[in-house]
């Protein structure tokens, strides 16, 4: 029996209808986007306020049967949205190892392992990431721009702020050796790691007095480290910070379908990265 071929037009239905669930799923810039979106973010905030009364032992006595049957429900709603969002974009498995793809599947995962791993639902919490998205839905620009470009910014920095961490660690291995060499076992420095955690704790300012210094040049050193980590301390803040300067600019939440880079232009015509088409979305506000 042969195979009846599809109807004329349905490969162009499917992807019409692809291209208004992405519209609507991953773009806020439309009226339809935007909605969709408010609605989102208010499920999710009920849905992480059910998981932490939960945790309550008195609500969970009374009305635990109830928050599990809200659980399951809103569960089934983010996995057909997760099931959807991977429908709608042309390389799902770019968008299910994206950072949000990931965040989407660990919003539902708990739920079905909550059986294997009593309490598990708990984990649930981790939809609260997925707040992030409220920034883009109700245009804080200021908090869109930083959203949009903090990933570019921390790429970019990535080098200079590795440069930065391994002097930090060599700092810690010559502070710890030398405290380790001053003080020794008497005062708790027992070995050059264990001086080597005394000294991360003083640089980061962090002091939590556990281990503390005795002698004299002990509490010199001591001191050094201390200004030391009030001078650098600010170091990666300036790196990063210098990298978002350099990346501001207009963005919206326009996202291309094919590789999901958002935060193009009005005015461009394909995507910056992929060099895909973007679909034209002005006039639909």
């Amino acid at each position: 029996m042969t195979e009846q071929p599809a109807p004329i037009g349905a490969d162009s239905a499917t992807r019409q209808v692809r291209r208004e669930i992405h519209r609507i799923i991953f773009e806020a810039d439309t009226p339809g986007g935007k909605a969709f979106d408010v609605a989102l973010i208010t499920l999710i905030l009920a849905s992480v306020l059910a998981v932490v009364l939960e945790s309550v032992a008195s609500i969970r006595a009374e009305y635990g049967a109830w928050l599990r049957i809200a659980e399951w429900m809103f569960t089934g709603f983010f996995t057909v949205e997760y099931v959807l969002r991977l429908f709608s974009v042309r390389q799902p498995l770019r968008y299910a190892t994206s950072f949000f793809g990931i965040v989407d599947l660990l919003a539902i995962l708990p739920t079905y392992l909550s059986g294997l791993i009593p309490g598990g639902q708990s984990l649930l919490v981790i939809r609260a990431l997925r707040l992030l998205r409220i920034f883009r839905v109700f245009k804080l620009s200021a908090f869109v721009l930083e959203a949009n470009t903090l990933v570019t910014a921390l790429r970019s920095s990535g080098r200079k702020v590795g440069v930065f961490l391994g002097t930090i660690l060599i700092l810690v291995l010559i502070l710890g050796a030398a405290m380790y060499l001053i003080e020794g076992e008497e005062s708790g420095f027992t070995s050059i790691p264990r001086a080597m955690y005394w000294a991360i704790v003083t640089v980061t300012t962090v002091g939590y007095g556990d281990i503390i210094p005795q002698s004299i040049p002990g509490q010199l050193l001591a001191a050094i480290a201390m200004v030391m980590g009030y001078s650098i301390i600010a170091v990666p803040t300036g790196i990063v910070t210098a990298e978002l300067v350099q990346e501001m600019r207009a963005v919206t939440t326009r996202t291309c379908p094919t590789c999901l880079t958002e935060g193009h232009q009005w005015s461009a015509r394909f995507c910056r990265d992929c060099g895909a088409p973007l679909r034209d979305t002005r006039g639909e506000e």
